[in-house]
């Protein structure tokens, strides 16, 4: 009885320090004034789904390979104003993607009333492409590749200054008025994009 008492004592402590870390593992996500919009494959209940692509949560990312003709985006349900977002993504070949911040119609998105953020290492004309935001800051050329592999991407927007870093290298640093604040939009165009950590913290 003494040894059955023991074994269960014991159980029940390792289950609760599995809950424990669990919980530090989402507070400490969450630090530093960061909130997790998604965290592998969990996430997807923080956005709107605009456009049709086959957006799933699978394989510790959420992710899209297909869609229609247009290009589609899950969209914040919160606007924001001054921030840095932070993305973990990888990106095929061939993908078409990008961040969409400071968008003014949140379902009709497009580099024409957002600022974008792109991913997109086979445009035709790559002054816009990997790295650049699109209509506003070109990428200095040979432009950044993102295909094949993980990436990080950081965009911060304060007032009208807008700052994008790509693994660990600085690709725009421009000032830009247009857009004050508005929801943010992670896009599918072509190829496969599959979101691996996105988070947010205001400024």
């Amino acid at each position: 009885m003494v040894t059955t008492k023991r074994v269960t004592a014991a159980a029940a402590a390792v289950a609760a320090a599995t809950v424990l870390a669990g919980c530090a593992g989402l507070q400490s996500m969450g630090g530093g004034g960061w909130t997790p919009l998604i965290a592998g494959t969990r996430g997807l209940e923080n956005f709107n789904q605009v456009g049709q692509a086959n957006w799933v949560a699978a394989e510790g990312a959420v992710q899209a390979s297909s869609g229609g003709r247009e290009p589609a985006y899950l969209v914040t349900r919160q606007s924001y104003g001054d921030f840095t977002i932070r993305a973990e993504f990888w990106a095929s070949d061939d993908a078409n993607s990008g961040i969409f911040v400071r968008c003014q119609e949140p379902t009709r998105i497009t580099d024409e009333n957002c600022y974008e953020a792109n991913i997109f290492d086979q445009r035709p004309d790559p002054t816009y492409g990997t790295g650049a935001i699109v209509k506003v800051a070109p990428v200095a050329q040979p432009m950044p590749k993102a295909g094949g592999k993980w990436n990080t991407y950081e965009v911060t927007a304060r007032r009208d200054h807008l700052v994008l870093v790509l693994n660990g290298v600085k690709t725009v640093d421009t000032r830009n008025a247009k857009f004050a604040r508005g929801p943010i939009a992670l896009q599918w165009g072509r190829g496969t994009i599959k979101w691996r950590k996105v988070e947010i913290r205001p400024l």
